[in-house]
Parts: C-alpha cells; structure tokens; sequence
C-alpha cells in the first residue's frame, strides 16, 4: 500500500508551481488503461471464467503483466514480482508510450541488479481488480457497459489463484522466488501457504499476517470518501466529462493514506511549519508546504487511477488473514515450506514490525530466524520502495541462498 511510482516513492519535496500546471488540466472519470490505449510493454494473458471465494464470479479474466530475462532449460529461474496497492506490472523501464512513469523498482531489476534478467526470468502483473491493462471495474462486461460497482468482491485468495493460473499459462512449475511488498506482500504470504509446493523461496516486504481493525479502519475512512463524492455516482461515473469524475474523492482519499506511507519526522524533517507561498496560512489566504505537498499528490493520482478499483482492491486488503480458516495465523504458516525472507522497517506505522515478528516467529524455514529482518529508515512504509541499499542485500541473500 504505497505510491508505487518513481516520481511519488522518492523522499518528501516541495511542490513547485511547474508542479501545479502540470496537472491543472481536469482530471478524466477514470485513470484506468483501456483496451485501445498503447500496450506499452504489456503483454496478456487470458485466464477464462473464475469463481471467487466469496461467492462471485466472471465470465472472462485477462492478466496484464511484463517479463524480463528467459526462462532457462531448467525451468528453475523464474521469479514473481507483486505490486502494492496501486502499482502495476511496470517494474523497470524508462516512461513512454503506454506508460507515463518509469518504473517502480528500478533500483532493483535491471543489468547488473540484484534482480538481473541475465540470471532470473521475471514476471511482474498487475493484479486481478486493477485498473493497468488486468480485469477490473474500468473493464467491459459482456453488456457493453463496464463491470463498475458490479464487479464482484476479491480477497487476497482470489488474486493469488489469478496468478496461479497465469503461472500455469506460463509453463512455469515452480517460482524460484515470489517478491512482494505491503499489498504484494500480503499475496507473496499467501503463495508460500497456498502452494508451498510451487514456491522455493519467498520475501514478505513491510507486509502483515493479517490486516487488523486498526489498518481496516484506516482503510475505512478512505472508501467513505470516495463514496461521498458526487461525482461517485454509485460507481457508474464512467461516461462522465473531465472534472466531472470522483476525483475529490478519491484525491482524498490518497492524501489519506500518504500519512500512513511515510513516517512523522520525514514530514517534519522536510517540511516543518514552512509555507508554500508568500502568503501567510494562519488567516492569511495561504497554505502550509505539508498541505500543497497532500494535494499534488492526491491530485496527481486521480490521472492515473480508478476509484472503483481503489476500493476493491482495498477491500481484498482488508480480507487479508492467512490463518482464515487454517486453524490460526501459526498454523497457517507452519504449511510455507520454502525459504523466506521477512523484511520489517522501523518506522513504519502501516503494517508495524510487531507483524512481521509474527510471520518470522511461525514460519519453519525463514532466512533470519525467529525474528525478521528489520532496516531503519526515516521513509516509513514506503522504505521498501526508497532504500534500494538496504532492501537489495537482504534480496540478494535470498537468492543466493
């Protein structure tokens, strides 16, 4: 659950007015890629009908997702990349056409990295419910008209057998590694207890046993404000003009949860009372630096997302429990027979380290024990995303191991 783009995982800055102008434009209905729009580097698979395990089901699936490197003779050199909350399956490589940012972990994969197509064959998705080239609300059901609130609710079970049958199409037996971090790592989690047989090794990256009431009811007032945006319209908004869309909404939603992303003294550090312009923000018609720094973003993230599938997607987070119906978180991970990697970070007020001890404590085979490994960084959840000279070592053993 974080930025998920180069542009907004970097540390906090100052918004410019070149900043501003650059999204004055009204922003569209939906940021959703849609068929018709420059593939970019995707490419697709189609996964045929699926039955979700909440009761709902449909009549076609397509995943979107990017490799790089081959697949060797063996078969024993593929690795699964998962996004977070809002990414997608544009894990390295410069912008153009098809994709408007450069890729989300580019400090990670690529020549000479840690994650290296000369030696791993990778494959990144975007998620079944998202709004970047997979299945979602933004896609068109078989009436002509999109799924929007129609689309049926997923769990984080749902998106793993999604990728399951990706895995499948792909000709691929086993993962050599399955890497995600917080939503991602929620999905990583699941794919060692649901198919340890398929998974050699695994990194759980600022990722929860479970989502707790506290990260539901953070999650909670997110949704609300998408729901109580006009331009909402009961999530039948799609053929609505520029700047007619739910982008108050969902823009606010955002800001929400950039506070939980990174951590008080990166704001504090980077910002302080400062303010944005001339003018005075106590009374004075002004603003404070932290408050123009919210709304960029926000805004910034209503041209490149779907409300619809901002709230599906969180509410497959807030099903994340991957003892549910397993007798128990510690049983349920008693069935991860691959190697893991649990990997917390000290400042992180999303999904605190205190889970990650759980994770580490109950799994029989991870890389550091009984206790996870845990970087310091001032970034907060979004460390994961930042600190490539921490997070790259702890990959790396991983995959030496």
């Amino acid at each position: 659950m974080d930025w998920q783009t180069p542009e907004d995982a970097v540390p906090s800055a100052f918004v410019t007015e070149s900043n501003r102008r650059a999204i004055s434009a009204k922003p569209p209905a939906s940021g959703a890629w849609r068929i018709g729009d420059d593939p970019g580097d995707r490419l697709f698979q189609q996964l045929g009908p699926m039955e979700f395990e909440r009761g709902g089901s449909l009549p076609a699936v397509t995943l979107a997702y990017e490799t790089w490197g081959e697949l060797n003779a063996a078969g024993d050199n593929a690795v699964l990349v998962l996004h977070a909350l809002t990414g997608d399956s544009h894990v390295t490589g410069r912008p153009g056409a098809g994709h408007p940012t450069a890729g989300w972990w580019s400090g990670l994969v690529g020549e000479g990295k840690v994650l290296d197509p000369a030696r791993w064959f990778i494959v990144a998705p975007n998620m079944l419910g998202g709004c970047q080239g997979s299945t979602g609300p933004a896609s068109v059901a078989p009436d002509g008209v999109e799924w929007g609130p129609r689309f049926p609710y997923l769990t984080i079970r749902d998106q793993v057998e999604a990728q399951r049958v990706l895995t499948d199409a792909l000709g691929i037996r086993r993962w050599a590694a399955v890497i995600g971090g917080s939503m991602g790592a929620m999905q990583s989690l699941e794919w060692a207890v649901s198919h340890p047989d398929r998974v050699e090794r695994f990194a759980v990256l600022a990722g929860p046993p479970i989502s707790s009431a506290d990260q539901i009811a953070l999650n909670s007032v997110q949704t609300e404000a998408i729901r109580m945006d006009p331009g909402f319209a009961g999530g039948d908004y799609y053929g609505a003009d520029d700047g007619e869309g739910p982008h108050r909404g969902l823009a606010l939603a955002r800001r929400m949860a950039l506070l939980n992303y990174r951590s008080p003294s990166e704001l504090d550090d980077r910002f302080a009372r400062s303010w944005q312009s001339g003018l005075n923000p106590m009374g004075g018609g002004g603003r404070f630096a932290v408050e123009s720094y919210l709304d960029f973003h926000g805004n910034k993230f209503t041209r490149r997302f779907d409300a619809n599938s901002y709230l599906v997607l969180v509410e497959a987070m807030n099903s994340h429990d991957v003892g549910r119906d397993r007798d128990g978180v510690a049983a349920a991970l008693s069935r991860a027979t691959g190697l893991g990697l649990v990997l917390g970070i000290d400042s992180d007020r999303l999904f605190p380290v205190p889970g990650q001890r759980v994770i580490a404590k109950h799994l029989p085979n991870s890389l550091s024990g009984a206790d996870p490994i845990v970087i310091s960084s001032p970034f907060g959840h979004d460390a994961f995303l930042i600190e490539d000279a921490l997070v790259a070592p702890e990959l790396a053993r991983l995959l030496d191991a």
